[in-house]
């Protein structure tokens, strides 16, 4: 197994930094990385916008439901739909752009945006740094979108914490395997035990970090996805001009 592949195994989400500052070689390193992630139809509908701002980074941290290490971390990366840069391309081309409106775009922008963000992962993590991936952007996107100056078009994803690690995080068990891989052809025969097996296992990760208000995965999912908990996401992408209608 290489070294690269050692770094994926051992992922870890980081929400504890130092105050070091992350170098300007070492950033320019993670958005370069970022910047050659695969993107669908050359669009590189995908943009960057790199926070390093103290208050910005507060504000954004409160926006986000109080998360602390948005503005511990030195350097926060929003990651944008960005259908106003294409959108001028393609005016460019003497056509009309329409991608933005369909539901097939939104799907798009979301899978670059998630190679983008895995490829400045492994590069920040490479460089010896810890990372925490902050999909709570779209909790207040609406603020958001004022606070970074997006125009029409575009709308925040997800973002990243990255900074020097201060207090590390173990590894957080995952489900067995066999419920990710599926050979051939899709079978959940095996998933009721493997969900049974993953909640104790999790509730033992709990109790061994002293965590009184772990839960396990039923039950966290159960809490999170018996509603929209990002109502917000819908109406201010529409506002936006993206929309899934097409």
């Amino acid at each position: 197994m290489n070294e690269t592949i050692k770094l994926q195994h051992s992922h870890r989400s980081i929400r504890s930094y130092k105050a070091q500052p992350v170098s300007d070689e070492m950033l320019q390193a993670i958005i370069e990385a970022g910047h050659r992630a695969p993107s669908s139809m050359n669009a590189q509908e995908i943009s960057a916008i790199v926070v390093r701002d103290v208050e910005r980074k507060a504000k954004i941290a409160e926006l986000a439901g109080g998360q602390a290490w948005i503005a511990q971390a030195p350097v926060f990366i929003t990651l944008v739909a960005d259908f106003n840069k294409t959108d001028m391309g393609v005016r460019k081309a003497e056509q009309m752009q329409v991608i933005h409106e369909s539901m097939e775009g939104l799907i798009v922008a979301g899978i670059d945006a998630g190679l983008v963000l895995a490829n400045m992962m492994v590069a920040a993590r490479s460089l010896g740094l810890g990372i925490v991936p902050i999909g709570g952007i779209r909790r207040n996107p609406q603020a958001l979108v004022d606070l970074l100056g997006l125009p029409p078009l575009t709308f925040p994803l997800v973002g990243l914490c990255i900074g020097h690690v201060e207090k590390d995080a173990p590894l957080k068990p995952r489900m067995e395997v066999s419920t990710f891989r599926h050979d051939e052809h899709y079978d959940a025969s095996h998933y009721q035990a493997a969900i049974d097996s993953y909640d104790t296992t999790i509730m033992e990760y709990w109790n061994q970090l002293g965590r009184t208000d772990g839960l396990t995965w039923s039950q966290n999912l159960g809490n999170n996805l018996k509603h929209v908990y990002f109502p917000q996401v819908k109406p201010v992408a529409a506002m936006q001009g993206l929309l899934n209608d097409k």
